[in-house]
């Protein structure tokens, strides 16, 4: 019963409150291929799928720009940093390990290159392929990430994204991160295009989403199940955050790493950034959906 629920459930979020985005999307899908189509062929089969910046973009890679927006913005924010380092280990506050550092909710710049690395034609192929639909950027900043000694807490412990039926992300590593400077970690097969027979146990803080330990996860997923995703510099995860994951348990060295997330059309969870009324729609359709454009206007958040 419950596996025909989720399929009613799936349906109804496709059919019926994305109907719009995904005959629009099968009208126009493009074929994909090379690495495009290796990465989405993983994402699919485990929900998680581990490329770089050279092996996906080539010689088109906007890798360097980035890396080097992230030293500037480094640099510029060194106080507020060293605020962040020292209040790291504050077991009180949430998700205090972690520094945005766009700060908590940037103001949308389509020239941006935090906005156009998310908008990379292969990124978005494989994001509404995966989806099947016309997909939208919820989400994107720069995460610093500090290396404490504090009982792992917050999303350092398993758990699911609530945002959506499918959460896709992307995260670029913008320093090497070995098992010691709080790689990403996720349980493949356990995202929402696989059945999971029984959900693990958890537990709930206050102020907190449901949370699992290792012991719970390993109940119901057998640890050579999960996916530490180490590497280094360049390295990209693509993961449907619907599926347990952790990450950010740094010791050792700190951690810097661009992300972004995208979501269908009928998400509740809304935009983590501000809209301006100014700018211009992209020239081409994923790009402008994505943005969030409704033919030549858009509807600026207040």
């Amino acid at each position: 019963m419950d596996s025909l629920g989720k399929q009613l459930r799936t349906l109804k979020w496709r059919y019926l409150d994305n109907f719009g985005p995904t005959v629009a999307y099968r009208s126009a899908a493009p074929a994909l291929a090379g690495e495009a189509a290796r990465a989405l062929a993983e994402l699919s089969r485990n929900g998680i799928a581990v490329t770089s910046s050279r092996a996906l973009f080539g010689s088109d890679s906007l890798y360097e720009e980035l890396a080097a927006a992230v030293v500037e913005s480094e640099q510029r924010e060194e106080a507020r940093i060293a605020k962040a380092r020292a209040d790291a280990e504050n077991t009180e506050s949430h998700k205090g390990y972690i520094l945005n550092l766009l700060g908590d909710c940037p103001v949308l710049d389509p020239g941006d290159i935090h906005v156009r690395f998310a908008l990379q034609r292969p990124v978005l192929e494989i994001v509404n392929a995966y989806f099947g639909m016309y997909t939208r950027l919820r989400y994107y900043n720069v995460w610093h990430t500090f290396a404490t000694r504090a009982p792992a807490r917050d999303s350092q412990l398993w758990h699911r994204d609530p945002e959506d039926q499918y959460v896709l992300k992307m995260f670029v590593y913008l320093s090497d991160v070995d098992e010691d400077a709080g790689p990403f970690i996720y349980a493949a097969g356990s995202h929402p295009k696989t059945t999971l027979h029984r959900e693990p146990a958890s537990f709930h803080r206050k102020g907190d989403a449901r949370r699992s330990d290792d012991r719970q996860i390993a109940a119901v997923i057998p640890p050579d199940r999960w996916v530490q995703a180490t590497g280094g510099r360049g390295t990209i995860i693509l993961a449907d955050t619907r599926g347990f994951h952790k990450g950010g348990l740094a010791r050792e060295r700190d951690r810097i790493m661009y992300l972004c997330m995208f979501t269908s059309q009928a998400s509740k969870c809304g935009d983590f950034f501000l809209r301006t009324a100014s700018g211009s729609a992209p020239p081409d359709k994923e790009r402008a959906f994505a943005l969030g454009w409704r033919g030549s206007r858009r509807r600026a958040a207040t």
